[in-house]
């Protein structure tokens, strides 16, 4: 992992510290709501993988390459992610799946 340099890390700081009154945005074009449409979040977003070696049972890992061979272990992440992101939801924000 890269660390910061201590002369970033002390400009960022400065940064932090003025407040938004202080800091000067004559470069930087204003923008409105019609800027925005259209706009995804996290659209170039790319998790870091680690391989792994698990074990599945039989019926599972045929269901997920019924689609085809190739593709099944994005299938597998799709729907671990999918559970791991409803875990950490509200109940009130979940589906109930009926």
């Amino acid at each position: 992992m890269q660390t910061i340099p201590d002369s970033l890390c002390e400009e960022l700081a400065a940064l932090a510290g003025k407040s938004d009154e202080d800091i000067d945005y004559s470069d930087i074009p204003a923008t409105n709501d019609e800027d925005w449409v259209g706009a995804v979040r996290g659209r170039f977003y790319r998790p870091v993988k680690q391989q792994l070696t698990v074990r599945i049972d039989a019926d599972v890992l045929a269901w997920l390459k019924q689609e085809g061979e190739k593709g099944y272990q994005k299938r597998l992440n799709a729907i671990l992610r999918d559970a791991m992101l409803n875990a950490s939801r509200p109940a009130s924000e979940q589906s109930t799946g009926s």
